[in-house]
């Protein structure tokens, strides 16, 4: 994530760092003029991000202890104290590379499990967490840096009001937040791919290129908030999480801080940093004291500290990277758009792919602008995030192919190709390629397994109960290593442990309400009742609000003393309770029994912040839960 110390910019501090980052930019030109910057050796590399859950499958805010009790340099923060990051050595691309990268992974993973489990912490590799509710989304779970609060103040100021963020797929969502913690419900496998110089438009167009179809094959983000949504959700909701442009912004189409890009690079790499210096505000600032001329003149190579911290704070997709390293300087791109999971194999066969095809079709294509339109790659990069291997793509030379086909009969060959040219070694290009080549056969990314595995379940237990045995199955499938074409669907029961999975309230309670307004006609509220099976219907106003409760008792009560009789039409607000019991979300569902115990209720409707209507839960909700219970029991040897 860059530089941990940054400071408040006055306007004093704003000048000298905007100095210091053209200065850094004028730096690195002169470097590329001059052939200072590494050009003879192909590394990869790979960040992995990951979500730290409790024993109840949500997130535990447990960052900044396991980061102490690792006390590994490999492990650094996250923006969400539920987040952490691993940084994989880099490594020449030959050889046994992707199967190393693989055991790094594991010996990290298996230290990162066993600290863990002596705070009462789970690791878990998945884009978005299953169980992840909006309340979790809080500044109270930002890692408390100064970047991470600096970040956030500057880019709520900047949008000037809440964070709007509308996303439709199987369902569609739509929520308001105040801070940008929302990307922290994102986590991902950023792959690294070092190039020379000369070579930075071209391989940096062609990773653009081949983003759609790598990612097609790689999604693993269906759901957020309990909403089945894009088959990568991450795309969608990166971009709207930390989306700084005002509402005058946007209507001139100012570009987000989230970009694929508007036009294909034409030379160096200098028009990107130009681009981004140009187009994007300063957000946060450091130790920039360097003089990166004055080191160059002393036959040193500098940090461009301000370069890179700036450039940390513009998220495109495919990034260039300049990194020094022992004295030597480099470029390398970082593709961004992998998730993370849903195995750790899945996640080396999605890197063999990128870094497979980035050197066959480097190969093959000197200028990807004559063989492909820019608005055509970037199509397909937002076709492939909402529909994956369901995604059509208009390929080089106007060919449209559906994705599946092109990654099976054209890119697959190719990535193999371009693996093999660099000597790695032929078992690694089987495994790895296989992998991939198998879960495209046979269509099972992770996000189809989770929706298949949601579908599955149907309408069996309450749907916070569906997502915490998905998210249980998925941490249960991770540890014994097999890719994800090869796992069984989750499913209630069994695998899910309802003594988490119905602690509170909210994984309880029924959501899909049928609800009145005061001044419908109870005779609306009588037919609702009939029609859906319902005995409780909350009266809620135009804002949401809770008013209050009508039972099918108050309408046998109304019939019963014959009150419609000729004053016309009885309204709900007539009838109504006005003051009901309420429970909120995290209400123990223990306290929930006791208060329809003390007060002879069999519902109890579900508030939250300003009163609003989130949901009832009932006497049936209970008998539900219980039953279940009793079946798993019963089940046991």
């Amino acid at each position: 994530m860059g530089e941990q110390k940054t400071q408040e910019l006055d306007r004093e501090q704003l000048a000298a760092f905007t100095r210091a980052l053209l200065e850094d930019v004028q730096a690195l030109e002169r470097m590329l003029d001059e052939g200072l910057i590494e050009s003879d050796v192909r590394r990869v590399g790979a960040e992995q991000e990951l979500f730290l859950v409790d024993e109840a499958m949500k997130p535990a805010l447990t960052g900044q202890k396991l980061l102490k009790a690792l006390d590994h340099p490999q492990f650094t923060p996250e923006l969400g104290l539920f987040n952490l990051e691993m940084n994989l050595k880099p490594q020449v691309l030959k050889g046994k590379c992707l199967s190393d990268m693989h055991k790094e992974i594991d010996t990290l993973l298996a230290l990162a499990r066993e600290k863990a489990a002596t705070l009462g912490t789970r690791v878990l590799l998945c884009g978005i967490l299953p169980t992840m509710r909006q309340k979790d989304l809080t500044l109270d779970a930002m890692t408390p840096f100064p970047r991470y609060a600096h970040l956030n103040r500057t880019t709520v100021e900047s949008r000037g009001g809440r964070f709007q963020m509308n996303i439709k797929g199987l369902d569609e969502l739509s929520i308001t937040h105040d801070n940008v913690m929302v990307e922290a419900a994102n986590t991902s496998f950023q792959v690294h791919f070092q190039v020379a110089p000369h070579e930075f438009a071209n391989l940096y167009n062609l990773a653009q290129a081949i983003t759609a179809p790598v990612l097609a094959a790689a999604v693993n983000s269906p759901v957020f908030l309990q909403h089945r949504l894009w088959k990568e959700t991450r795309v969608a909701l990166f971009q709207q999480s930390i989306d700084s442009r005002s509402d005058a912004h946007k209507a001139r189409q100012a570009r987000p801080r989230v970009v694929f890009g508007d036009e294909w690079v034409d030379r160096s790499v200098l028009e990107i940093y130009r681009e981004d210096i140009s187009r994007f505000r300063v957000f946060i600032s450091g130790d920039v004291a360097d003089a990166p001329m004055a080191m160059l003149d002393q036959g040193k190579l500098p940090p461009l500290r301000a370069l890179c911290m700036h450039n940390g704070t513009v998220y495109r997709w495919n990034r260039p990277c300049y990194g020094l390293v022992d004295g030597v300087a480099h470029l390398r791109i970082e593709h961004r758009t992998l998730p993370s999971g849903p195995s750790v194999a899945d996640e080396i066969a999605n890197a063999a792919f990128f870094h497979g095809l980035m050197t066959a079709t480097s190969q093959e294509i000197d200028d990807i602008s004559k063989a492909m339109s820019f608005n055509d790659a970037k199509s397909n990069f937002l076709q492939a995030a909402r529909y994956g291997l369901n995604a059509k793509f208009e390929w080089f030379r106007g060919h449209d192919v559906p994705a599946d086909r092109l990654i099976l009969d054209v890119l697959l060959p190719a990535a193999r190709e371009g693996l093999a040219s660099k000597q790695v070694d032929a078992a690694d290009i089987d495994l790895y390629l296989g992998i991939l080549e198998e879960r495209v056969r046979r269509r099972r990314t992770g996000a189809q397994w989770a929706l298949d595995s949601l579908a599955a379940m149907g309408d069996e237990g309450k749907l916070f109960e569906r997502h915490h045995a998905l998210t249980v199955c998925m941490y249960d499938r991770q540890k014994d290593g097999r890719p994800v074409h090869e796992w069984d669907l989750a499913r209630l029961g069994g695998e899910a442990d309802w003594r988490d999975s119905c602690r509170l309230v909210e994984q309880v309670m029924t959501t899909d309400l049928f609800t009145l307004h005061p001044e419908d006609i109870v005779d609306l509220a009588a037919s609702v009742m009939d029609w859906e099976h319902v005995r409780h219907v909350p009266v809620e106003d135009r804002q949401g609000r809770l008013v209050g409760i009508v039972s099918h008792r108050q309408l046998l009560r109304l019939v019963g003393r014959g009150q419609r009789g000729n004053k016309g039409p009885v309204s709900v607000a007539e009838i109504m309770e006005k003051d009901p019991y309420t429970v909120t979300p995290e209400t123990t569902t223990l306290d929930c029994l006791r208060t329809m115990r003390t007060n002879k209720i069999s519902c109890l409707p579900v508030v939250g912040e300003g009163n609003r209507l989130v949901g009832i839960v009932t006497e049936r909700d209970f008998i539900d839960v219980t039953a279940r219970l009793l079946e798993d029991k019963l089940r046991e040897p």
